[in-house]
């Protein structure tokens, strides 16, 4: 094999491997696709969508009321969650009367699939935690139910930031 082969193959090597490396590390700090296998939010999202969540947006600024997240599961870790935060530290949140009820105000909530049923806290939101729900209230395993009841930050992967599939409903989240 001549020298100019030789190069040309470790040229390609490398730039494989290092379009590798990018393609990983973009993965892991930046931007990641996920898919939602439940009906937990329905109707905002449905079975099988698919998202960009934005990985670093929490680096800039904070979690906030109304944000989709994908997080680990406080009950198991190795388990990704994707659910509406709906408290943040320092927040008293119940459920009364089919209606989410968030430091004593009553919540609009135009996205929800159907009046909740049944009611539930006081719960107080432990600073640096958030309280998560699914739109899908009724068939929505959320922190009413969990045992650990509050996701801190460090276990919030990403903001879910834009739709990809399926094609006829692909767009951004941000306002939904």
């Amino acid at each position: 094999m001549g020298k100019n082969v030789q190069k040309e193959i470790l040229s390609w090597i490398f730039t494989i491997a290092l379009a590798f490396l990018i393609a990983m590390f973009i993965r892991t700090y930046v931007f990641e696709l996920v898919d939602v296998p439940t009906g937990s939010m329905l109707n905002t999202i449905q079975i099988n969508d698919k998202f960009i969540v934005n990985k670093f947006i929490y680096r800039f600024e904070p979690v906030k009321r109304g944000d989709i997240v994908v997080f680990r599961f406080p009950d198991d870790p190795k388990v990704n969650f994707v659910k509406r935060v709906i408290g943040i530290g320092g927040d008293v949140i119940e459920i009364k009367n089919g209606q989410l009820i968030r430091n004593g105000k009553v919540v609009k909530e135009p996205y929800i699939k159907e009046p909740m049923k049944g009611n539930f806290g006081p719960y107080v939101v432990p600073p640096g935690h958030y309280f998560m729900l699914g739109d899908n209230r009724n068939e929505s395993m959320d922190s009413r139910f969990w045992q650990h009841k509050y996701v801190s930050k460090d276990q919030i992967l990403g903001k879910i930031v834009f739709r990809i599939w399926p094609p006829d409903r692909i767009g951004s989240m941000s306002g939904k």
